[in-house]
């Protein structure tokens, strides 16, 4: 009877340790950034955008094209919005950079002897002026980060 008490103890722990470690993992144990698609959102204020994958490295795609996807999270539904239709870009320590080929739909490339983590970015401009390079200023920004050989 001492063993069922104990059972029942640390079987609902040993699930919340694997629930934990599964949400804190590096990489997603199945990914998910090509979830389906929702209609845009018209009427809610955005408030975040997230960018999937959060790291990845070039070698290990095909090609060295990583697609990266861009989720936006707003006020009122319908929330959240995949892919969320972005202005992307990409830098390197804070600058923009030349280094990285990326498409307006988040296709992402390493130029031809580009070397190192470089930062990748997708950003919706707010109502006001002060817009700055890499995702800086009045806009909602959401981040990833690419590897290049």
């Amino acid at each position: 009877m001492k063993y069922h008490g104990l059972l029942f103890f640390f079987l609902p722990l040993a699930a919340a340790a694997v629930i934990t470690l599964a949400c804190g993992s590096p990489k997603p144990i199945v990914p998910n950034c090509g979830a389906a698609a929702a209609e845009g959102n018209t009427t809610g204020v955005l408030t975040s955008i997230t960018v999937c994958p959060a790291t990845a490295d070039a070698r290990n795609y095909s090609g060295g094209q990583v697609q990266f996807v861009a989720t936006g999270y707003f006020s009122t539904p319908p929330s959240p919005v995949t892919p969320l239709k972005a202005f992307w870009g990409a830098c390197y320590q804070n600058a923009p950079t030349n280094a990285v080929a990326i498409t307006n739909t988040g296709m992402v490339q390493c130029a031809a002897g580009s070397e190192g983590t470089y930062s990748v970015f997708a950003s919706i401009p707010t109502n006001c002026e002060a817009i700055s390079a890499c995702g800086g200023g009045c806009q909602v920004s959401g981040y990833a980060e690419l590897t290049c050989p």
